[in-house]
């Protein structure tokens, strides 16, 4: 097989820093991707929508096509589409999952946004289905959810139950907005990462949109950020070892090595090697494997399995906030590009939370999932912190100025989160209201009035 390793020379720890490092860019060649996720439903009787059939995944992969996407395979299925830097895959239950290729501005991030809505919306209405942006499914139950045919799905399906109670909620009932960016050194990686996990509570609270589960509340404002609370804790959480003033590359690559590995990928088949970890991989211990050990693509591999509220690959990965409707996901790299791409805003931002203890942090964690900006942390409300961490990024944003074709900068996207900071109220929130009021108890109404 191509990727047997025997004869190779061994993987080091060093080999995987420098994969890591070799991320680090000039300031000026700076981008963000944003990936957001989306629910498919059908429009008669709202149920999920399997892989297969006349009216399925499959057929509305396929149908994307005549867009000028290529399909990506799994031996003949067909899994994902590329198109110019940009991929549309399918998370567990056949959500909806566009990544973004990297640009420079976040008008280019609404345009490709638009353009993939567009496009998607216009085949799936011939097949009668649509797509929610929510963090969590209101309805759909985990027993009914349908399995994409992935085969490291099937491999995460029968660990996950193992090592958390909401694994499989996180797989099969999810959906999530993300957006990565760059750094330019080691320094700026560690401030930015140590800015970005204790501030992505925040983030959650002003993106929390999923109160709903099972077709009635949860009691919650993020059902989806509440999953991983309880998913599997050797790969979740917010990495107390990353405000440690010395944090390095490698120790992020030691940190990830010792996370248990979900699978190794041999000539197109997933090897099931869940619970042993990386450590073990390369000394050659793996009983599937006898002898053989990892290629730095296995490394790339299993850092996409582990899943802190911040990720490091060769750039961070936002991870903290709920699906939600087209204009929130522009918001999302709008908020950490204006606070990531502006020294100025940088260190405003960490001048909010560096005081901050590990007990501070990991409490706004937990209690924004159910009390939104009315969650404390360190004597302030999480909204008082939103409202400031908005502001930093519409000032890092203005000091960008990078201006569209009607000479209009950035700072614009930020506009329903300076609403949701100002009066207090989530996304979520007001879906109880209306859950409350005119929907009537009829959690169904979701689809009729949030649907792209």
């Amino acid at each position: 097989m191509a990727e047997c390793v025997v004869d190779a020379p061994p993987l080091t720890l060093e080999h995987m820093t420098e994969h890591l490092a070799r991320g680090a860019k000039p300031a000026a060649d700076f981008r963000v991707g944003a990936e957001h996720e989306k629910f498919v439903f059908r429009h008669k009787g709202l149920g999920p929508v399997p892989y297969e059939g006349p009216d399925g995944i499959h057929a509305l992969l396929t149908g994307l096509m005549q867009f000028g996407w290529t399909g990506v395979y799994e031996g003949e299925t067909l899994i994902a589409l590329e198109r110019n830097k940009a991929s549309i895959s399918l998370e567990p239950a056949g959500q909806f999952e566009l990544s973004g290729a990297p640009l420079e501005t976040v008008h280019g991030i609404c345009a490709e946004t638009r353009t993939h809505l567009d496009e998607s919306k216009q085949v799936a209405d011939a097949l009668g289905i649509g797509f929610l942006g929510l963090g969590f499914t209101p309805v759909l139950r985990r027993e009914d959810a349908p399995v994409m045919p992935k085969g490291r799905y099937g491999i995460m399906r029968a660990y996950m139950p193992k090592v958390g109670q909401l694994g499989l909620d996180m797989m099969l009932r999810t959906c999530t907005v993300q957006a990565n960016l760059d750094f330019s050194s080691e320094a700026d990686m560690a401030r930015k990462f140590r800015v970005g996990l204790a501030l992505q509570p925040i983030a959650t609270a002003l993106f929390a949109n999923s109160p709903f589960v099972d077709g009635r509340p949860s009691g919650l404002l993020s059902s989806r950020a509440n999953v991983w609370t309880d998913t599997d804790p050797d790969r979740t959480g917010m990495l107390d070892f990353v405000f440690a003033k010395d944090f390095t590359f490698g120790d992020y690559a030691t940190y990830a090595l010792d996370v248990p590995m979900y699978f190794v990928k041999r000539g197109g088949r997933y090897i099931d090697v869940a619970g042993r970890s990386f450590r073990q991989f390369m000394a050659g211990e793996l009983a599937e494997l006898p002898g053989e050990r990892p290629t730095l693509k296995d490394w790339e591999d299993h850092l996409t399995t582990l899943f802190p509220e911040v990720r490091l690959k060769q750039y961070l990965e936002m991870r903290g906030a709920d699906s939600g409707p087209a204009n929130r996901i522009c918001a999302l790299p709008a908020l950490w590009m204006g606070i990531y791409y502006d020294d100025a805003a940088l260190e405003a931002a960490w001048d909010l939370c560096k005081a901050w203890s590990p007990a501070d942090r990991n409490g706004l964690r937990r209690d924004v999932i159910g009390q939104g900006l009315k969650a404390t942390v360190a004597g302030r409300t999480a909204q008082d912190v939103a409202r400031d961490m908005v502001a930093i990024a519409r000032s890092g944003l203005k000091a960008r100025n990078r201006l569209n074709g009607g000479m209009v900068d950035e700072t614009g996207y930020l506009a329903e989160l300076e609403e949701i900071a100002d009066s207090g109220i989530t996304p979520a929130e007001r879906l109880l209201d209306l859950y409350h009021g005119p929907w009537q108890g009829d959690v169904t109404r979701v689809f009729e009035d949030f649907a792209y």
